[in-house]
Formats: structure tokens, sequence, C-alpha cells
């Protein structure tokens, strides 16, 4: 049985990764996931238990980080997409449910001089760290840091 349960979330427009603008987000989908979690982690990914969430509603996305609370999940690797830098809602909800969060982003937000919209996020200050530009192995990379987070403190 898994020490840690992980909730793996994904904003709007991020249920088609691997097809959708590959040029930015990367050719590969979700369920590399757990393959590159496995390189990254080696032994201890059995450790972690992952479960995977996507909407484009803002809405069910606040309702699944509720949901997590009750469930007693123990952390959030969250790629909120758009909603990062728009949704105080969100940002309210990381707040006050007590879980640790990671923000992630499949691009380097900061190189994209052309959108500076991008670069701002409402989320970060309610999260443990952000993790951007390593693609699909971003999502791997936030949840070693979730796990490394939660066995530092016990």
């Amino acid at each position: 049985m898994a020490k840690y349960r992980i909730l793996v979330m994904n904003g709007p427009n991020l249920g088609h990764l691997g097809k959708r603008q590959p040029e930015i987000y990367g050719a590969q989908g979700m369920e590399a996931v757990p393959g590159l979690l496995d390189q990254v982690m080696g032994r201890d990914a059995g450790d972690v238990e992952l479960e995977f969430f996507q909407s484009n509603s803002e809405g069910s996305l606040i309702d699944r980080l509720e949901q997590a609370r009750a469930e007693g999940v123990h952390g959030v690797a969250f790629n909120a997409g758009a909603y990062t830098h728009t949704s105080l809602a969100i940002a309210d909800c990381l707040a006050w449910i007590g879980i640790p969060c990671v923000e992630v982003h499949l691009s380097n937000v900061w190189a994209r001089k052309s959108q500076p919209l991008r670069q701002q996020s409402l989320m970060g200050e309610r999260c443990i760290g952000v993790i951007a530009g390593f693609g699909i192995l971003s999502y791997a990379l936030a949840v070693q840091a979730l796990y490394m987070r939660l066995e530092t403190e016990g």
C-alpha cells in the first residue's frame, strides 16, 4: 500500500496534452507521468499513489480540492492552466484546505515574454513551490518534491 496519496490536477485546455500545441507543451500526454515518476523517484515511487483529475471548470477544480481535503489527500501537483493567472477563488481554496501544493507549468512561463500575464500567479503564494519548463516531466518533479517534503515533515 502506498504511503502518500497525491492528486495531480489539470485546469482548462489541459485535457489534450500531447496533442495541444506540442511546440509549447510537448508531445507527451498525462499517460507518461507514472513512468516518468518511476524514473525520477526509483524505488520510492511505490510509496506514492497518484490520482489524476482534469476540468475546464473553475468550480469543479475547487470542488475537487475541497474533496481532496475531506479524503485526506497528502499533496497536490496542480497545473491550473490560465486559472493560475486569474483565479482568486482557486488561490483562496488553496489557502484554507491545508494540503501542500506544487504549482506546475509545462512551459517556462517566465520565458514567454510576449505574454506577460503568464508570468503572474495568483496561486503561487499558496503553494510550497513552482516547477516550470520541463514539459510533462514537470508533473513527476512536482510529485517528487511533494514526496520529499512529506517525508521530512513526518
